[in-house]
Protein backbone atom coordinates (compact mmCIF):
# COMPACT_ATOMS: atom_id res chain seq x y z
CA UNK A 1 0.00 0.00 0.00
CA UNK A 2 1.14 3.54 -0.71
CA UNK A 3 1.29 6.27 1.90
CA UNK A 4 -1.43 8.57 0.62
CA UNK A 5 -4.78 7.43 -0.77
CA UNK A 6 -5.44 8.58 -4.33
CA UNK A 7 -8.07 11.26 -4.89
CA UNK A 8 -10.10 10.39 -7.96
CA UNK A 9 -11.32 12.94 -10.48
CA UNK A 10 -14.70 12.90 -12.24
CA UNK A 11 -13.58 10.61 -15.08
CA UNK A 12 -11.92 8.16 -12.71
CA UNK A 13 -15.02 8.06 -10.53
CA UNK A 14 -17.05 6.96 -13.55
CA UNK A 15 -14.61 4.07 -14.09
CA UNK A 16 -15.08 3.10 -10.44
CA UNK A 17 -18.86 3.23 -10.86
CA UNK A 18 -18.67 0.96 -13.91
CA UNK A 19 -16.51 -1.63 -12.15
CA UNK A 20 -18.63 -1.55 -9.00
CA UNK A 21 -21.83 -1.71 -11.03
CA UNK A 22 -20.74 -4.87 -12.82
CA UNK A 23 -19.62 -6.40 -9.53
CA UNK A 24 -23.11 -5.78 -8.10
CA UNK A 25 -24.63 -7.33 -11.24
CA UNK A 26 -22.42 -10.39 -10.70
CA UNK A 27 -23.67 -10.74 -7.13
CA UNK A 28 -27.27 -10.60 -8.33
CA UNK A 29 -26.45 -13.21 -10.98
CA UNK A 30 -25.21 -15.76 -8.44
CA UNK A 31 -27.87 -14.98 -5.83
CA UNK A 32 -30.55 -17.50 -6.92
CA UNK A 33 -27.94 -20.28 -7.11
CA UNK A 34 -26.87 -19.93 -3.47
CA UNK A 35 -29.11 -22.60 -1.92
CA UNK A 36 -29.00 -26.03 -0.27
CA UNK A 37 -27.17 -28.60 -2.38
CA UNK A 38 -25.06 -26.09 -4.31
CA UNK A 39 -21.35 -26.96 -4.34
CA UNK A 40 -19.18 -23.95 -3.67
CA UNK A 41 -16.84 -24.90 -6.53
CA UNK A 42 -19.80 -24.87 -8.93
CA UNK A 43 -20.81 -21.40 -7.75
CA UNK A 44 -17.25 -20.27 -8.40
CA UNK A 45 -17.29 -21.71 -11.94
CA UNK A 46 -20.55 -19.91 -12.70
CA UNK A 47 -19.07 -16.65 -11.46
CA UNK A 48 -15.99 -17.13 -13.64
CA UNK A 49 -18.03 -17.88 -16.75
CA UNK A 50 -20.30 -14.87 -16.26
CA UNK A 51 -17.36 -12.54 -15.70
CA UNK A 52 -15.38 -13.76 -18.70
CA UNK A 53 -18.48 -13.81 -20.94
CA UNK A 54 -18.87 -10.09 -20.21
CA UNK A 55 -15.25 -9.36 -21.09
CA UNK A 56 -14.06 -8.65 -17.55
CA UNK A 57 -11.41 -10.11 -15.25
CA UNK A 58 -11.81 -11.87 -11.88
CA UNK A 59 -9.45 -10.00 -9.56
CA UNK A 60 -8.92 -12.83 -7.07
CA UNK A 61 -7.76 -15.50 -9.52
CA UNK A 62 -3.98 -15.78 -9.22
CA UNK A 63 -3.77 -13.00 -6.61
CA UNK A 64 -0.53 -13.10 -4.62
CA UNK A 65 -1.05 -14.61 -1.20
CA UNK A 66 0.47 -14.24 2.25
CA UNK A 67 4.13 -15.25 2.62
CA UNK A 68 4.47 -18.94 1.81
CA UNK A 69 1.00 -19.28 0.29
CA UNK A 70 0.36 -20.06 -3.38
CA UNK A 71 -1.49 -17.57 -5.59
CA UNK A 72 -5.24 -17.63 -4.92
CA UNK A 73 -6.71 -20.48 -7.00
CA UNK A 74 -10.27 -19.30 -7.64
CA UNK A 75 -12.32 -16.30 -8.76
CA UNK A 76 -14.33 -15.87 -5.56
CA UNK A 77 -13.97 -16.29 -1.82
CA UNK A 78 -16.78 -18.45 -0.41
CA UNK A 79 -16.64 -18.68 3.38
CA UNK A 80 -19.02 -21.05 5.19
CA UNK A 81 -20.02 -20.90 8.88
CA UNK A 82 -16.81 -20.52 10.94
CA UNK A 83 -14.70 -19.32 7.97
CA UNK A 84 -14.11 -15.59 8.46
CA UNK A 85 -12.75 -14.80 5.00
CA UNK A 86 -10.75 -16.13 2.02
CA UNK A 87 -12.62 -19.43 1.94
CA UNK A 88 -11.49 -21.42 -1.12
CA UNK A 89 -14.38 -22.91 -3.14
CA UNK A 90 -14.39 -26.72 -3.05
CA UNK A 91 -16.66 -29.77 -3.23
CA UNK A 92 -18.65 -28.77 -0.15
CA UNK A 93 -22.42 -28.75 -0.67
CA UNK A 94 -24.28 -26.01 1.13
CA UNK A 95 -26.55 -27.42 3.84
CA UNK A 96 -29.79 -26.22 5.36
CA UNK A 97 -28.80 -24.07 8.34
CA UNK A 98 -25.46 -22.85 6.92
CA UNK A 99 -24.50 -19.22 6.57
CA UNK A 100 -22.13 -18.42 3.71
CA UNK A 101 -20.30 -15.26 2.69
CA UNK A 102 -19.58 -14.69 -0.99
CA UNK A 103 -16.87 -12.11 -1.68
CA UNK A 104 -16.48 -10.88 -5.27
CA UNK A 105 -13.97 -8.54 -6.87
CA UNK A 106 -13.95 -7.74 -10.59
CA UNK A 107 -11.60 -5.75 -12.82
CA UNK A 108 -13.42 -3.68 -15.47
CA UNK A 109 -11.19 -1.59 -17.76
CA UNK A 110 -8.35 -1.82 -15.19
CA UNK A 111 -10.57 -0.65 -12.29
CA UNK A 112 -11.78 -2.76 -9.37
CA UNK A 113 -15.18 -3.28 -7.79
CA UNK A 114 -15.42 -5.22 -4.50
CA UNK A 115 -18.24 -6.41 -2.23
CA UNK A 116 -19.52 -9.33 -0.20
CA UNK A 117 -22.76 -10.65 1.27
CA UNK A 118 -23.62 -13.32 3.79
CA UNK A 119 -26.45 -15.64 2.71
CA UNK A 120 -28.73 -17.70 4.95
CA UNK A 121 -29.15 -21.23 3.59
CA UNK A 122 -32.62 -22.59 4.31
CA UNK A 123 -33.72 -22.36 7.94
CA UNK A 124 -30.89 -21.13 10.15
CA UNK A 125 -30.67 -20.91 13.93
CA UNK A 126 -31.88 -17.83 15.76
CA UNK A 127 -28.33 -16.97 16.84
CA UNK A 128 -27.05 -17.29 13.26
CA UNK A 129 -29.81 -15.00 12.02
CA UNK A 130 -29.11 -12.46 14.75
CA UNK A 131 -25.39 -12.53 13.89
CA UNK A 132 -26.08 -11.94 10.20
CA UNK A 133 -28.61 -9.20 10.94
CA UNK A 134 -26.24 -7.36 13.27
CA UNK A 135 -23.34 -7.66 10.83
CA UNK A 136 -25.47 -6.21 8.03
CA UNK A 137 -26.61 -3.37 10.25
CA UNK A 138 -23.01 -2.76 11.33
CA UNK A 139 -21.99 -2.19 7.73
CA UNK A 140 -24.60 0.54 7.40
CA UNK A 141 -23.72 2.01 10.79
CA UNK A 142 -20.14 2.32 9.52
CA UNK A 143 -21.23 3.91 6.26
CA UNK A 144 -23.48 6.44 7.99
CA UNK A 145 -20.71 7.35 10.46
CA UNK A 146 -18.51 9.00 7.83
CA UNK A 147 -18.69 12.36 6.15
CA UNK A 148 -16.34 14.52 4.08
CA UNK A 149 -13.25 15.49 6.09
CA UNK A 150 -14.10 13.15 8.93
CA UNK A 151 -11.66 10.42 9.93
CA UNK A 152 -11.45 6.78 8.96
CA UNK A 153 -11.52 5.87 12.66
CA UNK A 154 -15.13 7.09 12.83
CA UNK A 155 -16.11 3.99 10.86
CA UNK A 156 -14.50 1.50 13.20
CA UNK A 157 -15.61 3.32 16.33
CA UNK A 158 -19.26 3.21 15.22
CA UNK A 159 -19.13 -0.44 14.12
CA UNK A 160 -17.34 -1.60 17.27
CA UNK A 161 -19.79 0.16 19.58
CA UNK A 162 -22.83 -1.16 17.71
CA UNK A 163 -21.56 -4.76 17.56
CA UNK A 164 -20.27 -5.09 21.11
CA UNK A 165 -23.44 -3.57 22.58
CA UNK A 166 -25.20 -6.54 20.96
CA UNK A 167 -22.64 -8.97 22.40
CA UNK A 168 -20.74 -9.76 19.21
CA UNK A 169 -17.00 -9.43 18.69
CA UNK A 170 -15.39 -7.62 15.76
CA UNK A 171 -12.51 -9.26 13.88
CA UNK A 172 -9.35 -7.16 14.23
CA UNK A 173 -6.90 -9.06 12.01
CA UNK A 174 -8.53 -8.05 8.71
CA UNK A 175 -9.88 -4.71 7.54
CA UNK A 176 -11.30 -2.70 4.68
CA UNK A 177 -9.00 -1.04 2.16
CA UNK A 178 -8.63 1.59 -0.48
CA UNK A 179 -9.44 0.45 -4.00
CA UNK A 180 -9.19 1.67 -7.57
CA UNK A 181 -6.68 0.61 -10.19
CA UNK A 182 -5.15 -1.48 -7.41
CA UNK A 183 -7.07 -4.13 -5.47
CA UNK A 184 -5.61 -3.12 -2.09
CA UNK A 185 -4.20 0.31 -1.27
CA UNK A 186 -4.51 3.08 1.29
CA UNK A 187 -6.49 3.85 3.32
CA UNK A 188 -6.69 0.85 5.59
CA UNK A 189 -10.14 0.75 7.20
CA UNK A 190 -10.20 -0.98 10.61
CA UNK A 191 -13.62 -1.99 11.92
CA UNK A 192 -12.79 -1.27 15.56
CA UNK A 193 -11.19 1.59 17.43
CA UNK A 194 -10.04 2.14 21.00
CA UNK A 195 -9.40 5.50 22.63
CA UNK A 196 -5.73 6.36 22.30
CA UNK A 197 -5.23 4.22 19.19
CA UNK A 198 -3.47 5.87 16.26
CA UNK A 199 -5.21 3.64 13.72
CA UNK A 200 -7.63 5.28 11.32
CA UNK A 201 -6.32 8.83 11.68
CA UNK A 202 -6.56 9.33 7.89
CA UNK A 203 -8.89 12.19 6.88
CA UNK A 204 -11.64 11.09 4.47
CA UNK A 205 -11.42 13.53 1.56
CA UNK A 206 -13.85 13.75 -1.36
CA UNK A 207 -12.56 11.55 -4.16
CA UNK A 208 -11.27 8.77 -1.88
CA UNK A 209 -12.58 5.27 -2.50
CA UNK A 210 -12.44 2.33 -0.08
CA UNK A 211 -14.28 -0.70 1.22
CA UNK A 212 -16.09 -1.15 4.50
CA UNK A 213 -16.40 -4.86 5.34
CA UNK A 214 -17.05 -5.66 9.02
CA UNK A 215 -16.62 -9.26 10.17
CA UNK A 216 -18.52 -10.14 13.36
CA UNK A 217 -18.12 -13.33 15.41
CA UNK A 218 -20.35 -15.15 17.88
CA UNK A 219 -17.35 -15.90 20.08
CA UNK A 220 -13.84 -14.53 20.27
CA UNK A 221 -12.60 -11.95 17.76
CA UNK A 222 -9.43 -13.99 17.30
CA UNK A 223 -8.78 -15.90 14.08
CA UNK A 224 -6.48 -18.62 12.79
CA UNK A 225 -4.99 -19.02 9.29
CA UNK A 226 -5.12 -22.48 7.71
CA UNK A 227 -1.54 -23.73 7.67
CA UNK A 228 -2.16 -26.08 4.75
CA UNK A 229 -3.75 -23.86 2.09
CA UNK A 230 -2.30 -20.57 3.40
CA UNK A 231 -5.55 -18.68 2.74
CA UNK A 232 -8.58 -19.85 4.72
CA UNK A 233 -9.17 -17.81 7.88
CA UNK A 234 -11.36 -19.32 10.62
CA UNK A 235 -12.58 -18.18 14.01
CA UNK A 236 -10.19 -19.43 16.68
CA UNK A 237 -13.01 -21.06 18.66
CA UNK A 238 -14.87 -22.49 15.66
CA UNK A 239 -17.98 -20.37 16.24
CA UNK A 240 -19.99 -18.66 13.52
CA UNK A 241 -18.89 -15.50 11.74
CA UNK A 242 -20.54 -13.17 9.19
CA UNK A 243 -19.46 -10.34 6.90
CA UNK A 244 -20.93 -7.73 4.56
CA UNK A 245 -18.98 -5.35 2.32
CA UNK A 246 -19.57 -2.36 0.04
CA UNK A 247 -17.24 -0.17 -1.98
CA UNK A 248 -17.64 3.47 -0.94
CA UNK A 249 -16.74 6.67 -2.79
CA UNK A 250 -16.59 9.79 -0.67
CA UNK A 251 -18.10 12.81 -2.43
CA UNK A 252 -18.60 16.41 -1.36
CA UNK A 253 -22.16 15.45 -0.36
CA UNK A 254 -21.23 12.31 1.57
CA UNK A 255 -20.60 8.59 0.96
CA UNK A 256 -21.75 7.08 -2.34
CA UNK A 257 -22.36 3.34 -2.04
CA UNK A 258 -21.07 2.05 -5.37
CA UNK A 259 -21.87 -1.67 -5.12
CA UNK A 260 -25.60 -1.57 -4.37
CA UNK A 261 -27.41 -4.51 -5.95
CA UNK A 262 -30.87 -4.48 -7.48
CA UNK A 263 -32.02 -7.72 -5.87
CA UNK A 264 -30.00 -7.90 -2.64
CA UNK A 265 -30.69 -6.53 0.83
CA UNK A 266 -30.92 -2.76 1.08
CA UNK A 267 -30.43 -0.56 4.12
CA UNK A 268 -33.03 -1.47 6.76
CA UNK A 269 -33.52 -5.03 5.48
CA UNK A 270 -34.66 -7.66 7.99
CA UNK A 271 -33.40 -11.20 7.46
Amino acid sequence: MGRQPPIYNAEERDFLRAASGFNAELMDFIRPHVKPGARTIDLDKQLQEYTLDHGHTPACLGYAGPPGAPPYPNVSCISVNEVVCHGIPNEYELQDGDIVNIDLTTIVNDWHGDQSETFLIGEVSDEAKRLVQTTFESLWVGIRAIEPYGKIRDIGAAIYKYATEREFEVVRDYQGHGIGRSFHQEPGVPHFWFRGSKAGAQIVRPGMCFTIEPMLNLGTWKTVLDKFDGWTVRTLDGKLTAQFEHTILMTDEGPEIMTLTKDGPQEGHQF
